[in-house]
């Protein structure tokens, strides 16, 4: 009964209440002390609507048309809130992402294979960059869903949030067929 009332998740009721507790914390921060510098996306009741403002919000800065605007992805090497100093003047940092089906190594900055048993992991914090479409020119990367729980749902995109850029150092069918993809939240 109590999932009926909540943003979309599968966790199980302990662990949403800790997951709520944090979520309530974020939304308190940011009405006392202004937007976060980097942004819990899973504490958002509706994530795209964030997403959506940033994007509206570039293209209004530089008379961008927006129909011609999307969003690109970056990971960077910040693995904690604290270590980012300073906001993106466009876009923003977004923590707490996990990532299935590959791994990503932090020291080359792309995808690697996942260790053994490991299904899940964390994703350092990641830039949500908008960029007007013409001038995005993607070479070694590779376009993954971005979901908002481990279901993943189905090929409608319900379920899905949006496609995020992760760099590869391989062809993107290897990811593919490994079924790479981010969660904003995972069962646990």
């Amino acid at each position: 009964m109590w999932r009926k009332l909540t943003p979309q998740t599968e966790k199980m009721l302990g662990s949403w209440v800790l997951f709520h507790a944090r979520r309530n914390k974020q939304y308190k921060a940011w009405a006392e002390e202004g937007e976060p510098m980097v942004m819990w996306l899973s504490g958002l009741s509706i994530p795209e609507t964030y997403t959506a403002a940033l994007v509206q919000t570039t293209c209004r800065r530089y008379g961008w048309p927006l129909d011609k605007s999307t969003l690109y992805t970056k990971v960077t090497k910040y693995t904690s809130a604290s270590q980012v100093t300073k906001r993106l003047k466009d876009g923003c940092y977004v923590e707490g992402l996990y990532i299935e089906g590959a791994a990503w190594s932090v020291d080359r900055m792309c995808l690697e294979r996942q260790p053994p048993k490991v299904l899940v992991q964390e994703l350092p914090i990641m830039q949500i960059i908008p960029v007007e479409l013409n001038k995005l020119k993607l070479a070694g990367t590779i376009q993954v869903p971005l979901y908002i729980t481990q279901q993943r749902r189905n090929a409608m995109g319900v379920g899905m949030m949006m496609p995020a850029d992760l760099d590869t150092g391989d062809h993107p069918s290897h990811w593919v067929l490994q079924g790479v993809a981010l969660m904003l939240n995972t069962d646990a």
